[in-house]
């Protein structure tokens, strides 16, 4: 009884842990701006805008090069990505090249190919970033293949007015949107640019230390196997969301009737948390080192971009659409998000290391929905899955499953795939994660056949062959889906 108690408060003690170290190192400074992005899509972005590249009506080669080609800008996790995702849909983008954003951008963004071939070498980097792309394309295809009566539905749908229905982008509201990304990538690149810091400031805490040990020992930090832990500055930007919950709450759910004193308290701690975020805060004997890095600096000038753009460009409308969108996008993924990643850290205490050998120790189909499956409970946020991969290999993963890991981990996330739920519905999402999982897995056969001696030659026509079967039984299920509609 006590060791099935102890049992129970590890796994939970797992979820606790997850979530806090979650919340303290990733939300800020990639969701907070993700949702501001997304709600200003949906608020100030004329539909045409996005069915010019990327509606269901554009050309094939056009829509779907331009989705692969957005998304591998963004280095940011899936959960991050979801937000840009609805709002790139909700505005009226077509299912398949949205889909093929949504895989791409966590997949196979510029930062995580470079990360991955200086961190486990660049033939995996590279079968990365090609299988992703054919398979990102080939995935949303089918998709919008099988859901095209329902992706022709929301086309329609999308026609309902918007706040910029029928008037042409403004130059100043497309540089808000674009400060906006400017912010996020500043917030999430890993270059020296943004990560050094060039001065600081010594708070005298004595404290400061023993405050951090005790954290440690709450949430542990280890690399090795992913465990960010939570800092002080973590528990600090935690107490800085709750305010940010309370008083968005207050603000923003009523914002269609004006903003008030609340909407201005909940702006005002966003901006503060956003910098305080950008901060590096060190823990020493008897001070707590206060380092302004090339990130907060670079925050603090888009902050006050976006202030005066806001101030001066945008209309009280403008800014009072933008603001019920983006707190809708909240309400709707940040629940999610919190119990995913729960849960998620609940499933990661009773995953055993010693697994991974058995299970993908070799480039088996088997090994390979191995390799898939530890990427649905074993989710890491974005960058972090490249050395937990290296580890993986270390531990005796083979190369094979570790790529079908490496794609499917962004993409198939539980909280992730919660979130995409509520946005187009389980009966597309359960479609989706199934492809994810076939393309992932035959990604890492045929990288792991290449790896084990097969001819490149054979693996050329492999997929070659592959692709042709492909194009041919959508072709084929295009035509019979044409002519069952002629005959209705």
């Amino acid at each position: 009884m006590n060791e099935l108690l102890s049992g129970v408060v590890s796994v939970l003690h797992g979820g606790l842990g997850n979530l806090a170290a979650y919340l303290a190192a990733h939300v800020l400074l990639c969701l907070l701006p993700a949702f501001f992005i997304a709600g200003a899509m949906a608020a100030l972005i004329p539909k045409e805008t996005i069915t010019r590249f990327l509606g269901r009506n554009s050309s094939k080669t056009v829509s779907y090069p331009a989705a692969a080609a957005a998304g591998s800008l963004l280095a940011v996790c899936s959960c991050t990505i979801v937000p840009l995702f609805a709002g790139i849909y909700k505005k009226g983008a077509g299912l398949g090249p949205a889909i093929t954003f949504l895989f791409f951008a966590p997949a196979a963004n510029i930062l995580a190919l470079v990360y991955t071939g200086g961190v486990i070498g660049a033939d995996l980097a590279i079968a990365r970033f090609v299988l992703s792309l054919i398979f990102g394309i080939g995935i949303g295809l089918i998709m919008a293949l099988v859901f095209r009566s329902d992706d022709a539905a929301h086309d329609l749908a999308t026609d309902n007015p918007f706040s910029a229905q029928g008037e042409g982008m403004g130059r100043m509201s497309l540089v808000f949107l674009f400060v906006w990304v400017a912010l996020l990538l500043a917030g999430t690149l890993k270059l020296g640019l943004f990560t050094g810091t060039y001065m600081h400031i010594d708070l005298p805490l004595a404290d400061a230390q023993s405050w951090q040990g005790r954290l440690d020992r709450l949430v542990p930090y280890d690399a090795s196997k992913g465990e960010e832990g939570v800092s002080v500055q973590g528990v600090l930007l935690i107490t800085l969301l709750g305010a940010i919950g309370l008083s968005a709450w207050r603000g923003l759910e009523n914002i269609e009737n004006g903003p008030n004193a609340w909407t201005w308290t909940s702006l005002g701690l966003i901006a503060v948390t956003l910098l305080v975020a950008a901060l590096s805060v060190q823990a020493l004997p008897g001070s707590l080192r206060v380092g302004l890095t090339g990130k907060f600096f670079a925050v603090a000038v888009c902050l006050t971009v976006l202030s005066a753009i806001a101030r001066r460009h945008l209309s009280e409308e403008q800014l009072r659409d933008w603001l019920w969108e983006s707190w809708r996008f909240v309400k709707q993924i940040f629940p999610l998000l919190v119990i995913g990643v729960f849960v998620v850290g609940m499933i990661r205490v009773l995953i055993r290391p010693e697994w991974i050998e058995m299970l993908a120790g070799t480039n088996s189909v088997i090994g390979n929905l191995a390799g898939v499956t530890f990427g649905v409970f074993m989710y890491f946020p974005t960058l972090v899955e490249v050395p937990i991969a290296k580890m993986f290999l270390d531990l005796g993963m083979h190369r094979g499953p570790l790529l079908a890991y490496l794609m499917s981990d962004p993409e198939l996330s539980l909280q992730s795939m919660l979130i995409i739920s509520a946005i187009i519905g389980r009966r597309k999402t359960a479609t989706y994660v199934g492809l994810v999982a076939l393309f992932s897995a035959t990604a890492g056969l045929t990288y792991g056949a290449w790896v084990d001696g097969t001819s490149p030659l054979l693996l050329a026509l492999w997929l070659a062959g592959f692709i042709a079967v492909l194009a041919t039984l959508l072709s084929l299920a295009s035509r019979h889906g044409r002519s069952s509609l002629k005959g209705v």
